[in-house]
C-alpha cells in the first residue's frame, strides 16, 4: 500500500522492497566512503529510512519468537548432569569467556547471518533493542527452566555453580533465540 505524504502531491512513500534495496545500497556505500563525516551522514540517512511506515519493525512477535527459540534449544542442556558438572569445575576466566561467546554468537547470528541491521534499529543506551532482548531472554529463559525443573536442587548446586550453568545454557539459548527471530 502506498500513501502520499502530507504536502507532496503525486509523491508516494516507497514500498518495503524499495526501502530495503535503498538501505542495502546505503550500507554498501557506507563501507566504501573514505571520511568519517560521510559515514555518519549515510548512517543517519539509513536510520531515517528505517523509520518509514513500510519498514518492518521489531515487535512483540519477534520477542515471542526469541522466547520460543531460547527455551526449545536450551531446555535439554539445563537438565543434564554434564552441564552442571562442567559448571562446577569452571573458573572465573572460563565463565567470562562463556559470557563473551554468548554475546558474540548472538550478535553474529542476528546481524551477520540474518537480515537485520544494528544501526537501523531502535537502541537503548546505544545497544540495539533486538540484541538487548535477545540477551535478556537467553539468560532468563535458562534460569527459569532451571528453576522450574528444580535443577539446582537436583544437582546439589551452589549459587555460583548455578550462575555458571545458566551461562553455559545461555550459549545454546542465544542460538535458538536468534535463529527463531530470523526464521519468521
Amino acid at each position: 500500500m502506498r500513501r502520499e505524504p502530507a504536502g507532496h502531491s503525486g509523491d508516494t512513500l516507497p514500498d518495503e522492497g524499495e526501502v530495503t534495496e535503498l538501505l542495502d545500497k546505503l550500507q554498501d556505500a557506507e563501507e566504501t566512503v573514505g571520511s568519517p563525516a560521510d559515514e555518519r551522514t549515510i548512517r543517519r540517512t539509513r536510520r531515517l529510512l528505517s523509520r518509514l511506515p513500510s519498514v518492518p519493525r521489531f515487535g512483540w512477535d519477534d520477542v515471542a519468537q526469541q522466547v520460543v527459540g531460547a527455551v526449545l534449544l536450551s531446555a535439554p542442556f539445563v537438565v543434564t548432569e554434564e552441564v552442571w558438572s562442567l559448571a562446577e569445575s569452571m573458573n572465573v576466566l572460563q565463565t567470562g569467556i562463556t559470557v563473551f561467546m554468548m554475546f558474540a554468537v548472538g550478535y553474529g547470528t542476528l546481524y551477520q547471518a540474518e537480515d537485520h541491521e544494528a544501526g537501523a534499529e531502535p537502541a537503548v543506551l546505544g545497544v540495539p533493542l533486538r540484541f538487548l532482548t535477545l540477551i535478556v531472554i537467553s539468560y532468563s529463559s535458562v534460569a527459569v527452566v532451571a528453576f522450574v525443573f528444580d535443577a539446582p536442587e537436583a544437582f546439589e548446586a551452589s549459587l555460583p555453580t548455578t550462575v555458571k550453568a545458566v551461562c553455559i545454557g545461555a550459549v545454546f539459548s542465544v542460538i535458538g533465540a536468534a535463529s527463531a527471530d530470523g526464521l519468521f
